[in-house]
């Protein structure tokens, strides 16, 4: 006789099936596949030694008990989902975020793992689709590339999320690892928080980085997977991001990487003074425009703008029409750059604009003795190696820090007034988050009373014979629902968030623990289990 138990479940990808045989048992595995019986199986790791030493040391023991073997049969890979499922839902899915920031990776690896704006939805929609992923959100700039999802495991949703980031760019997961750093719950929270205040910027206090939360709300709209949880962080940071402008002035100044890209490129101008240079701007995007105003401020009365289209730059120069911008299809980009003193790169572009040969070909600034180039895009537009040469220096967005120096400390008082109103507002989401937790519990509340209506109603009916007209049968229906409805009003009131009665957060979650005590629902399929069930049928 054999048998096959199942106390443990596979980790992770790696299946390695210890199988105990009987010494004294006759049968064999194939002829397990002829009993049509449920199978439970106990997968255990094994070591290399022990596979190594051949099958002689495999023992299989098998057992059948009798409720098993009157069971319907049941796949192996069935069987496993099933297990798998079970143990994942005992870890509580929650809110997490995978980040890699100039704090910790270099902008080489930053441009790598860079998502064009135009790839956002499909790459929600592709974490999605990962096993233990629900919900998610991807915010990536030239400073940061951060992924927010609520996961149904943490550590498996990492892992997922690890991989993903590593297929998409070509980079080893070890070297993504190294790198990132990982943040749950609270702590995922407060740090999206700071990220739209402007407090996790190069510069401190940018006010750029809140349009681009506001961009992630806008293109997460209608996508699968940007959710009720994740949307709703967004949306919350959005209106923590306007509350820290608002109440500690935090902004005032250049405090945009675009600002800080003027400013050092000012610092690097022989004379300091953009009145004796030649200047040309890549791009007339958001960044590109955030460029041209910054010029301007700083007394640039005069520069060639290099854009795909002319449209942009028409309008930029309309709004500044006592300045001379000159606009350049992108054909003319290496004549532009031969004839200028100072170049700004800010593009989409994924691929480079400048290459080291390339430079080496333009001429001899006229103004100072070497071109600068001041790159702001993530990927780079120009090539690193550029700077080797005499007559060039390239400067990227991690050589901004030189600028940053110079007004932190009054930033850094107003960031710590900022830090009190995060902490509020963190207190505020978190309990809104717990909230959600009694939906659950309403909705299977709402089906454990349909399931009993159904049934009580059908016995009924079965009494009664089956001549009874539908009007009947309706006004039967109608009275059970209107029992049923009636017994339950007041459990769910208590379960739902209403000011008006002035029930408090932990007084709700009280009464859905009370409840789902009461009726047993935590012994029904809960809605999380089942949707790990749906992912896991996808393996």
């Amino acid at each position: 006789m054999v048998v096959v138990s199942s106390n443990s479940v596979v980790p992770d990808s790696t299946m390695m099936i210890h199988l105990n045989a009987i010494s004294n048992s006759t049968a064999s595995l194939s002829s397990l596949t002829s009993v049509g019986s449920r199978i439970r199986f106990d997968f255990k790791p094994v070591s290399v030694r022990a596979l190594r030493s051949g099958c002689g040391n495999l023992r299989c023991q098998a057992q059948f008990s009798r409720s098993v073997a009157n069971s319907s049969s049941l796949s192996a890979l069935e069987l496993l989902k099933t297990s798998a499922a079970e143990r994942y839902t005992k870890e509580k899915s929650g809110i997490m975020v995978v980040r890699l920031s100039f704090h910790s990776a270099p902008v080489e690896l930053r441009e790598k793992l860079s998502i064009p704006e135009a790839d956002l939805p499909q790459a929600i929609s592709e974490l999605c689709g990962l096993n233990h992923i629900e919900e998610a959100a991807v915010l990536s700039t030239c400073n940061r590339m951060e992924i927010y999802a609520v996961a149904l495991s943490q550590h498996r949703g990492v892992k997922e999320i690890t991989k993903w980031m590593s297929k998409i760019s070509g980079v080893p997961v070890s070297e993504i690892s190294r790198h990132q750093f990982l943040l749950y719950e609270k702590e995922a929270t407060k740090h999206l928080f700071e990220v739209s205040a402007g407090l996790d910027s190069l510069v401190l206090g940018e006010g750029q980085i809140l349009s681009q939360v506001k961009h992630v709300v806008k293109v997460g709209q209608g996508v699968p997977g940007f959710d009720r949880k994740i949307s709703g962080l967004f949306k919350h940071a959005i209106t923590v991001g306007k509350r820290v402008r608002t109440e500690t002035n935090i902004s005032s100044g250049s405090v945009s990487v675009s600002s800080a890209a003027v400013e050092l490129a000012q610092m690097k101008i022989p004379d300091h003074s953009y009145d004796s240079v030649r200047v040309l701007v890549v791009g007339a995007g958001k960044m590109g425009k955030l460029v041209i105003k910054h010029l301007i401020a700083k007394g640039c009365k005069n520069m060639v703008v290099v854009n795909r289209s002319e449209d942009r730059v028409t309008a930029i120069r309309e709004e500044f029409d006592d300045v001379d911008i000159v606009y350049q299809p992108f054909s003319e980009l290496m004549p532009c750059a031969s004839d200028s003193d100072v170049v700004f790169t800010c593009t989409a572009s994924d691929t480079l604009l400048f290459s080291k040969d390339q430079v080496q070909t333009l001429s001899q600034p006229k103004s100072q003795t070497q071109r600068l180039f001041i790159d702001i895009s993530v990927p780079r537009n120009v090539e690193s190696c550029v700077s080797d040469l005499e007559m060039a220096r390239v400067y990227n967005v991690d050589d901004l820090k030189e600028v940053v120096e110079a007004n932190k400390k009054d930033r850094l008082r107003k960031a710590e007034e900022a830090q009190i109103i995060i902490s509020d507002e963190v207190r505020e989401f978190e309990a809104w988050k717990d909230s959600l937790e009694t939906v659950p519990t309403i909705k299977k509340l709402r089906a454990y009373a349909e399931r009993i209506r159904e049934s009580e109603m059908e016995k009924c009916l079965a009494k009664m014979g089956g001549d009874m007209s539908k009007k009947n049968q309706k006004a039967i229906h109608e009275l059970s629902k209107g029992i049923v409805n009636r017994l339950f009003h007041g459990p769910m009131q208590h379960l739902r968030c209403d000011d008006n009665e002035g029930r408090s957060l932990n007084e709700i979650i009280e009464n859905m623990h009370a409840l789902n005590r009461i009726f047993g629902l935590e012994m029904e399929i809960s809605i999380l289990e089942e949707k790990i069930r749906s992912k896991m049928e996808k393996l």
